[in-house]
């Protein structure tokens, strides 16, 4: 179904990246309960809240000839092309926690090496060269995370999955997609505004670049899918999709996690607050490969210190929530010292609410926590120094349904 062109909400929604991990971090933790491959140690300790640490990647099928895929998907010999991860995150769960890390396709892993091949040096040929040992290895070096397991999620598994769990909504930004590639088989037109896609045009959507900038852009777009997606996780058709997310093992997904560990997890599930994050990166002269910035990877990944209402920051909220709770926020939000909050209506959107921020990550932290909402951060949100913004898509009605009861101001 397509409905008539929207005005613009930029950078806010527009989802897309590769769209692979979306599976993993929202619905691979479910696929992980039948426990397939050997197990991985992860720091579980009975009637704890859990502690661990996941790689989670996303994978292209391999193909053997032209425009035939490979019937085994593991092989890694006679291959008309190398099955890249250009979808890589780090997910650290701390009991309710769940920070989110993604990395840059082009990160290189460990100090630059001007005498050896500019692209293994990328972490997106890691998998392909030594498998999902070597992709992990690469993850450590380039966060210095420990990392616990790891998750491996195909195309093919992430269409089966938008299907399972009722499509992806998406708005598309000006001027359209026009995606065509006839030796892959690729037939993607979609126009300027709002659509929701069926899980075959869903992966498309979230794998095409054209519109959404670079690398950074496609991530932080991929973030909002993966909103959207755990979300619908904890709804009825959510629950009667886990036989097909289930159904992955081995089909689509590969990984070494024990099971003991998402087995833990799971009364947990409704509490879980997510905050997502992009590598902060610096270009490497001479090469399209990306050095990590550790300084400021500290500073928009992980714990972020509790901090009090920034009565100066500005606050933009974005209303698609198709009930007018804008004006409702903003009382609520100049109640709690915010001074500066402005709200611009958009049409009705079933993209998941968010707070999202580029740099001001403890304000935007401080809100997603008042809301009880996501925390996304990414180089490319529209959104300046000084400014955090708050998406209300039409999930607010129901999560953030106190507004309602607000009433009119009251005017002197």
């Amino acid at each position: 179904m397509t409905h008539p062109p929207a005005p613009r909400i930029a950078g806010l929604r527009a989802l897309q990246a590769f769209g692979l991990s979306l599976s993993a971090l929202s619905l691979g933790g479910f696929a992980l309960l039948s426990g397939a491959g050997p197990s991985a140690a992860a720091a579980v300790t009975p009637g704890q809240a859990p502690s661990f640490t996941l790689l989670i990647a996303g994978r292209d099928i391999v193909y053997c000839y032209y425009r035939q895929p490979c019937k085994d998907q593991d092989q890694r010999t006679g291959l008309a092309q190398p099955p890249n991860t250009d979808t890589v995150m780090v997910v650290k769960v701390q009991g309710t926690t769940v920070h989110a890390l993604n990395i840059p396709r082009d990160t290189n892993v460990g100090p630059f090496d001007r005498y050896r091949s500019v692209a293994l040096q990328k972490i997106n040929s890691q998998y392909f060269s030594g498998g999902p040992e070597a992709l992990v290895k690469a993850a450590e070096t380039i966060t210095g995370e420990h990392i616990d397991s790891y998750v491996i999620v195909r195309t093919d598994y992430v269409e089966r999955v938008i299907d399972a769990l009722g499509g992806l909504d998406v708005t598309v930004p000006e001027p359209g997609i026009e995606w065509i590639d006839n030796a892959a088989g690729v037939n993607l037109n979609l126009a300027p505004g709002a659509h929701h896609l069926d899980g075959k045009d869903g992966v498309l959507f979230l794998r095409v670049r054209k519109g959404f900038g670079d690398d950074y852009g496609r991530i932080d777009h991929q973030k909002q899918a993966l909103t959207q997606l755990a979300g619908k996780l904890r709804t009825p058709q959510g629950l009667a999709a886990l036989p097909t997310i289930l159904g992955g093992i081995g089909n689509g997904v590969e990984t070494n996690v024990n099971p003991a560990t998402i087995a833990a997890m799971r009364p947990y599930l409704s509490q879980m607050k997510l905050s997502f994050a992009t590598l902060p990166t610096d270009d490497i002269p001479g090469t399209f490969n990306l050095a990590v910035n550790r300084e400021r990877l500290a500073q928009v990944w992980g714990d972020v210190p509790a901090t009090p209402p920034n009565p100066d920051l500005k606050v933009t909220v974005v209303d698609a929530s198709g009930e007018n709770l804008g004006p409702a926020l903003t009382r609520a939000l100049t109640a709690l010292g915010y001074r500066n909050v402005q709200v611009t209506p958009a049409p009705r959107s079933g993209e998941a609410s968010q707070v999202f921020t580029q740099q001001d990550v403890a304000d935007a932290a401080q809100l997603a926590d008042t809301l009880n909402l996501a925390r996304l951060q990414g180089e490319r949100f529209p959104v300046s120094a000084g400014e955090v913004g708050i998406l209300l898509g039409a999930d607010a009605a129901e999560s953030l349904a106190g507004l309602k009861g607000l009433g009119a101001p009251t005017i002197p």
